[in-house]
């Protein structure tokens, strides 16, 4: 079973590489982004039997920082 996990600044919080980007493609005449947001993704090979639940854990305890991201799981 596989996992992507989506991980996210939450809305609020400063994001510094997603203004970087921003800026650097207006420097490319790209004049039409208004905001960036850059987040991550995780992709999990995971053992059969692995619950959505366990996953969430591992969200929670390690891939995402919880007070300033916010993260979604989508299982295959």
């Amino acid at each position: 079973m596989k996992a992507r996990v989506h991980v996210m600044l939450k809305n609020g919080v400063l994001d510094p590489q997603g203004e970087a980007v921003r800026h650097a493609l207006g420097a490319l005449g790209f004049d039409g982004v208004e905001g960036v947001r850059q987040g991550k993704v995780i992709e999990l090979d995971l053992a059969a039997g692995t619950t959505e639940a366990q996953v969430n854990e591992m969200c929670e305890k390690l891939l995402a920082n919880t007070v300033i991201e916010s993260y979604t799981v989508e299982l295959s």
